[in-house]
């Protein structure tokens, strides 16, 4: 294979957003290369195929799998490299030991290349109209599993590379990573309750983390080219810098929508027919329900801050800082909130920060929030408390519920944002907006479109922006329409704190600015 010209930077190349498909083509135009290039471009971005086997089907069935030869296929890869080097490649259906044992080189060689490339790969047995399109076995693809990242077989697909009859979609994904795969998706429309539901779980490799998104089922028959059309997205979402995690979520709302489109239409297709492959979605509506380990169902909703999204008046700047010292300097500039964030004090040292923090408070109309120490925040009366999703599991989220403390949460990206807010806080945090001073978001910074998109989904609860935001920037993300611009360095670094402050809430308020 061609190496990338050394006048081409890889980096330039990888920030064009181009994506390789390799799969086969479907000439019903519902699945395979078809589905994939549709996909893709409803995302906007650019794709290259490479086309393992031509078939003969139709809406009812498969006639035939005509397999490309691999010489050919290496001269589509010699060619496209040069000046169309991919950020994901998705495979989709192959043939033969052939194709896998030069799939094997090609991709070994790629990642040596481009180090940041990330591989998908739907695993293509059976055509969902009936009918096999390839007899590969699991120990046949034993070389190229190690070389995937993400793998996304349904139920039947992840039995059959299991070796496993089970139904649990936990059990099947343990097993595949197993396999030597980056990360495990099992697909949850053909799964035991998928009557009703659709769940799809994922598993990674990194810190065996898991997570599992739920959703009615749609009944629609178009649906043709739905599970090419999931894995494509996933690697749109990747290419585009999305974490797994929140790739997952969004290529989940990306089927939901095209599915729901399709169910929606005053004339139904009376046949099977193809996927609707639609833009990034943004309505609510199509977003899976986050299933989480967090045992808590709460009674009731968190206690309000008294402000609900949507209505005029918003909760403006929220300084965080660290001592009583610049709570006494901040309190008397009539902010509707604040929170003390103190780190690396022994138990009696915070016991009576919180304490003095909190008397402090009473004389003011300010929002005083405690960051993490939920226990303290209860036991000295505070107004509320901010707890930071890695420390959701082990914070007793009743406790604080039934004590009457309101709620802020942090979130990192959609699938976080969706978990946080079943929860029904008094309010989210998304962040890092951009790259910050005080903590390394590297792979969350989220940015102003993400922003954006993730408040699409917001319901009455406010919404609080954080991460990297100075004057200079307030600006950009007031404009989304989060209810609060939450600071740190703005005003902790800044020569007349005071008068920062006073910046920032003329920016707020000051609809000319806006």
């Amino acid at each position: 294979m061609q190496a990338i010209p050394a006048m081409l930077d890889k980096s330039e190349k990888m920030n064009k957003k181009i994506i390789w498909t390799i799969s086969g083509s479907d000439c019903s135009g519902g699945a395979g290369i078809a589905a994939d290039i549709k996909t893709a471009h409803g995302l906007g971005l650019e794709i290259c195929s490479l086309i393992t086997a031509n078939t003969v089907q139709n809406s009812k069935q498969v006639l035939a799998v005509n397999p490309t030869e691999v010489a050919i296929l290496q001269q589509q890869v010699d060619c496209l490299i040069t000046d169309k080097p991919p950020s994901c490649i998705k495979i989709g259906l192959l043939v033969n030991v052939e194709q896998i044992s030069w799939l094997c080189q090609v991709l070994a060689e790629l990642k040596n290349d481009l180090p940041e490339l990330k591989v998908i790969y739907d695993p293509v047995g059976q055509a969902s109209v009936g009918g096999s399109l390839s007899t590969l076995t699991t120990n046949d693809l034993s070389e190229l599993l190690p070389l995937i990242d993400v793998i996304t077989p349904n139920l039947m697909e992840a039995q059959q590379l299991s070796q496993s009859k089970s139904n649990h979609s936990a059990q099947l994904a343990k097993s595949i990573l197993a396999l030597g795969v980056g990360a495990v998706i099992v697909k949850g429309g053909h799964g035991a309750n998928h009557t009703t539901q659709c769940i799809d779980y994922c598993l990674t490799r990194e810190n065996n983390q898991h997570y599992q998104l739920a959703s009615n089922r749609i009944n629609t028959n178009a649906s043709h080219g739905g599970g090419c059309s999931f894995a494509t997205a996933l690697t749109c979402f990747l290419a585009r810098g999305y974490l797994l995690r929140d790739a997952f979520t969004f290529s989940k709302a990306f089927i939901n929508q095209g599915l729901n489109y399709s169910a929606n239409k005053l004339e139904q297709e009376s046949g099977y027919s193809a996927f609707e492959q639609l833009g990034v979605p943004t309505q609510a509506i199509n977003f899976p329900k986050v299933a989480s380990s967090l045992n808590f169902q709460p009674i009731q909703a968190f206690k309000t801050l008294g402000l609900l999204r949507g209505q005029d008046k918003k909760l403006g700047l929220y300084p965080v800082v660290d001592s009583i010292e610049w709570l006494k300097r901040l309190l008397p500039l009539g902010l509707e909130i604040i929170q003390l964030r103190v780190k690396n004090r022994t138990d009696e040292q915070l016991a009576l920060i919180i304490q003095q923090a909190v008397a402090l408070s009473q004389h003011y109309k300010t929002r005083l929030f405690i960051n993490d120490y939920w226990q303290l925040a209860i036991e000295h009366g505070a107004y509320g408390v901010h707890i930071g999703q890695e420390d959701l599991v082990d914070t007793d989220i009743n406790a604080i519920n039934e004590a009457g403390l309101r709620l802020g949460i942090s979130t990192h990206g959609c699938y976080e944002f969706l978990l946080a807010q079943q929860l029904k806080p008094s309010y989210l945090a998304i962040g890092a907006i951009f790259p910050t001073k005080t903590k390394d978001m590297t792979g969350q910074i989220q940015g102003i479109d993400n922003l954006s998109q993730i408040l699409s989904l917001a319901t009455d609860i406010p919404v609080v922006a954080i991460g990297g935001i100075n004057l200079a920037r307030a600006a950009s993300v007031w404009q989304t329409g989060v209810d609060s611009i939450a600071v740190v360095t703005a005003i902790t670094e800044a020569q007349q704190p005071e008068q920062a402050v006073e910046d920032f809430q003329c920016l707020i308020t000051d609809d000319k600015q806006i």
